[in-house]
């Protein structure tokens, strides 16, 4: 019988089904190489044959450790900065939202961000989303949520909000907003809720006065101006009389209600029936608490599956 060699074997273009000859007629040093190549070539057809073997031209050959390292599984170290915070606070008019706000930007360094100021701020800008927002308020109606929630998305995008995390101060205030941002992926890690009595809220309202000078707010009763040139000057909302507040904390209580259907699943509710800097001491502590937990998930382990 004659020897079978690749050296001598003529090259062939056909794709005629792979044949390799039999183990025992094939050369020691010949008979891996063989066997590699026939091994190799089936998943990629390669046209490419010496005599009946296929040579494997159409992908570099892989080592073994290659090879097994695809059918193991793959452990990623998950590197880099945590994702920064991302809080919505609510709460009733005089519930005390504004200093605790302040408190939370002075030691997490958040972007404050409050609908009614965005607002406001876009109108002055004249940008697009402010000239449609202007139309509306010109004629004494509400500013559609699609509006706001527009100007609420394109402010949170900005790179301060995305580096430092974000502080969104009484918004949403309804379902529909809730579910627009919801829809959009703009979820909080925590919302907050400060809970005050209705009677404390509506003492806290009555009492309140503006400086229109500075924009500082005083109350008569729990914190007056300090000099009688400021008093004589303080101003008072047009609807903070006790009357109107309490069909504003009817309808903020009705709004509460349907957004915490949400985010009940990461609202904190705290008492803000307290001196602020005990209420700021239980929102310090939740949110020490979520973005420990964020630390801890940027430092674990990603176990993908190799195919």
């Amino acid at each position: 019988m004659a020897s079978w060699s690749i050296a001598n074997a003529p090259f062939q273009t056909s794709r005629a089904p792979s044949v390799s000859p039999p183990p025992n007629s094939i050369p020691r040093h010949q008979k891996s190489a063989a066997l590699f190549s026939a091994r190799e070539c089936s998943p990629c057809d390669c046209p490419l044959r010496i005599g009946n073997v296929n040579v494997h031209r159409g992908a570099p050959k892989v080592s073994n450790r290659k090879r097994a390292a695809r059918r193991s599984p793959v452990i990623l170290m998950a590197t880099g900065k945590p994702e920064p915070l991302k809080i919505m606070i609510s709460g009733a008019p005089a519930a005390g939202k504004g200093t605790q706000c302040e408190l939370i930007v002075r030691k997490y360094g958040l972007v404050h961000i409050a609908a009614g100021d965005l607002l406001r701020a876009e109108v002055a800008a004249g940008t697009e989303n402010g000239k449609r927002a202007k139309e509306y308020m010109e004629k004494g109606s509400l500013v559609p949520d699609e509006i706001v929630v527009t100007m609420v998305k394109e402010r949170l995008a900005q790179q301060d909000a995305q580096e430092k995390g974000w502080l969104l101060d009484g918004y949403p205030r309804s379902l529909s907003q809730a579910t627009a941002l919801e829809n959009l992926g703009i979820r909080p890690d925590l919302f907050l809720l400060l809970d005050v009595p209705e009677e404390i809220l509506v003492d806290r309202v009555v009492g309140r006065r503006l400086d229109p000078v500075t924009g500082k707010i005083y109350h008569l009763k729990f914190s007056p101006p300090e000099k009688d040139e400021i008093a004589q000057r303080l101003t008072q909302r047009f609807d903070d009389t006790e009357e109107k507040v309490k069909l504003r904390l009817k309808t903020h209580q009705k709004n509460v209600e349907d957004v915490l259907a949400i985010y009940e699943s990461v609202m904190k509710k705290v008492d803000g029936n307290r001196p602020k800097e005990q209420v700021f001491e239980e929102i310090d502590a939740a949110l020490a608490q979520v973005l420990q937990q964020k630390q801890d998930a940027s430092r674990e382990t990603s176990v993908l599956s190799g195919h």
